[in-house]
């Protein structure tokens, strides 16, 4: 596994594996059960072999230092960003609230509140990484759009889906731009948290960086990119009609 995650020698791997193993004890988990240390025979030339150390790891295990590995190697960034997308795509789908939901309508309402919800916990993440005033959560919030969008700041995206100046980019988002929109917000700020990030060029770029992995991997899936996703109804209309469908139902009960 240390060649695939793209280590030239398996010490220096083993740090790797250390942390892993740490990480499964502090989940409560048995070591042994998840990374077995074996010997491995290995040709050394004219068909000699010699015993190496080596570790036979369960799916857990595999995970777990994939979560623990260089995230500047390619290989490893990709495996980071599959895992925690479908992490998040799990802890939706485990949402009974969202299970029930069929209609578009009412998916984009629910991720529109979950957006908001977790855009006060990335900005609170930002802040404790060194973004502070108005001025530079723009900016960050700028980088987390550019990587997801290819490119696009919040004003190009804005421009390229046909909205007006009062209107917000993520009141006109569908369903599934909401959600890759949701898997930006909520792994940039785990990743803030986690690498104990403190200064806001480097909060800047992890926040690219998060943006552009979740492209990456909408790509490799096959899916249509953000910006090429069509502009909706306003969510605020969607929940003006969903007010007064309340009202009207609760007038009938009175009657």
């Amino acid at each position: 596994m240390w060649r695939i995650l793209g280590y030239t020698e398996y010490r220096h791997f083993l740090p790797v594996i250390e942390k892993a193993k740490v990480a499964c004890q502090n989940s409560d988990q048995r070591i042994e059960d998840h990374f077995e240390d074996v010997l491995e025979m290995v040709e050394i030339g004219s068909g000699a072999e010699r015993p190496v150390d080596s570790v036979k790891l369960s799916r857990y295990a595999c995970y777990l230092i994939v979560q623990n590995a260089d995230p500047s190697k390619a290989i490893v960034a990709q495996g980071q960003t599959y895992f925690a997308i479908q992490t998040r795509i799990a802890e939706v789908q485990q949402m009974a609230e969202y299970q029930e939901l069929s209609s578009e309508e009412e998916k984009r309402l629910f991720l529109r509140t979950e957006m908001l919800k977790h855009n006060s916990l990335l900005a609170s993440a930002a802040k404790d990484a060194g973004v502070i005033d108005a001025k530079d959560y723009a900016k960050f919030q700028n980088y987390g759009y550019r990587g997801l969008y290819g490119g696009m700041t919040a004003k190009d995206i804005h421009t390229h889906k046909g909205l007006k100046k009062s209107q917000k980019i993520l009141d006109h988002m569908g369903s599934t731009e909401l959600a890759a929109n949701l898997f930006r917000a909520t792994q940039t700020e785990e990743k803030l948290r986690r690498d104990n990030i403190t200064s806001k060029q480097k909060a800047n770029q992890t926040h690219y960086e998060v943006g552009a992995k979740v492209r990456q991997t909408i790509k490799e899936l096959g899916g249509t990119m953000p910006e090429d996703l069509p502009t909706v109804e306003s969510i605020k209309a969607i929940e003006k009609k969903r007010q007064k469908l309340l009202g009207s139902k609760g007038n009938i009960a009175e009657d």
